[in-house]
């Protein structure tokens, strides 16, 4: 749920530069004749169907194989596969549907809407033996901006020792946890698209999305004998000068020093199951506008875990879990009155589980719950967005129906067009603290149960 509140901060900002830059990117794009046989590109660079990378046929989730290619750097590539541009493209729309009207930008409806959500450009691909990069820049058609995303860029190599193989490599991106292999805590988790035109929680553990395109971080990871993989790496803030450069003016997270990041994770093969179990570690000082000395401090202790079961066969099952602790050290919002204690926690639990018939059709479930410290002053009462009780505690679920057509050998214009069609419904049993008047105003936790029918394209 973060990563939509996440989103709309960081998209409801404008920048020409920004717009720039991704404007010359689908220039690019376009006047490239040959551009439309070489896309989607990493199915392009390794001459292999989407489904070799995807559970389903379309991403973001990862099979064995697609762990390995993120691993290795994106570098995978056929032996006589040339010279290719790594690019592509997405566009996501839909519609969407909220039980109760809410606010949304002009010139959108309050309850009811259909909407281009999203177009993203791509340069995503091997750029040398052991260089590769997953580059976003997206144009967000709800709230008219253009702006830098998703940055990922690896150099690995595969190394032995002891009698030991391994794959070690250095990382640099802007999204704490886009890195990660899976798809547990990090960007890439369920429900992979939401609708922004509908009322979002107050709070999340900050590692959920919170820094999203605002920070550069750097790390140095390790995968032993294909098991037990370790990381570990800093982030700093970006000025709002380099920010409005890249689409997000405005957006420094005034960030103090360098916000440590750490990651174990154990996995493990046995026949058609696969299993794997981790933790991380995040912590991060802020000082926000009009604090003078005094910071606020959030430190993210998690873990996660993961299990499939026949992936890329007729029937499959792919699930996923995480528990996220969150500590608060609220110098500074208490010294300036947006908090009324000096600490307090968070705690977010999320699972999803979905069953996967021919890389084709997909039915999933996700329950989510966030608890945490009552907090009056930063979880204050206000309409839709705020919380009377003072509370963030929210829970509810989300199901989904899928159908993602092509993305298999043999499917239509493999691999050069994708698609991904969806039905997603979320309800809410409790919402920024309670099931009924969660806010104040009259509105209770159900009428922010929302309906949103995607289409997912890719090419």
């Amino acid at each position: 749920m973060v990563l939509r509140r996440a989103l709309r901060r960081n998209r409801g900002r404008r920048s020409a530069a920004g717009g720039t830059v991704v404007l010359a990117l689908i220039a690019v794009l376009l006047g490239l004749p040959r551009v439309a046989s070489a896309v989607p590109s990493f199915a392009s660079q390794t001459g292999l169907p989407c489904a070799q990378c995807h559970v389903m046929a379309f991403g973001p989730q990862l099979t064995e194989y697609g762990r390995q290619f993120k691993l290795n750097g994106y570098t995978f590539a056929k032996p006589d596969g040339g010279f290719r541009i790594p690019l592509a493209a997405t566009v996501l729309a839909g519609y969407s549907s909220v039980s109760k009207a809410a606010p949304t930008p002009q010139p959108f409806s309050d309850k009811d809407n259909l909407a281009l959500q999203e177009v993203s450009v791509y340069f995503a691909g091997r750029i040398t033996d052991h260089l590769g990069a997953f580059v976003k820049a997206t144009y967000d058609n709800i709230f008219d901006t253009k702006t830098w995303d998703t940055l990922d860029v690896r150099y690995a190599r595969p190394v032995d020792f002891g009698g030991h193989s391994a794959v070690v490599g250095i990382d640099v991106n802007n999204y704490p946890k886009a890195q990660d292999l899976w798809n547990n805590v990090s960007i890439w988790s369920f429900p992979y698209v939401q609708p922004e035109l509908v009322p979002f929680p107050n709070t999340a553990p900050v590692i959920r999305g919170r820094f999203g395109n605002t920070v550069l971080g750097a790390s140095v990871y390790s995968m032993i004998d294909n098991r037990v993989y370790a990381e570990v790496g800093f982030y700093r803030g970006l000025t709002n000068k380099w920010l409005g450069d890249l689409g997000d003016s405005g957006a420094d997270p005034h960030i103090v020093g360098a916000a440590p990041y750490a990651r174990v994770s154990v996995q493990q093969h046995q026949g058609p199951h696969y299993f794997q179990v981790g933790a991380v570690y995040f912590s991060v000082k802020q000082q926000p506008l009009g604090a003078l000395s005094e910071t606020d401090r959030y430190t993210d202790y998690g873990l996660d875990g993961s299990y499939q079961w026949n992936v890329g066969t007729a029937n499959a099952i792919d699930a996923h879990a995480s528990w996220i602790h969150e500590d608060r050290s609220l110098g500074a919002s208490f010294a300036t009155g947006a908090s009324d204690a000096t600490s307090n926690s968070l705690d977010s639990l999320q699972a999803d589980v979905s069953y996967i018939l021919q890389q084709t059709w997909a039915a999933s479930l996700g329950l989510f719950s966030t608890n945490g410290t009552t907090n009056h002053l930063m979880f204050a009462p206000g309409a839709v967005f705020g919380s009377a009780s003072g509370a963030p505690t929210t829970r509810g679920y989300t199901v989904q129906l899928e159908w993602i057509p092509f993305g298999k050998s043999g499917s239509f214009a493999a691999p050069w067009v994708n698609v991904r069609v969806g039905l997603q419904y979320t309800g809410y049993w409790r919402f920024n603290g309670a099931a009924g008047n969660y806010d104040g105003f009259g509105r209770n936790a159900s009428d922010n149960n929302s309906l949103f029918l995607f289409t997912w394209l890719a090419f």
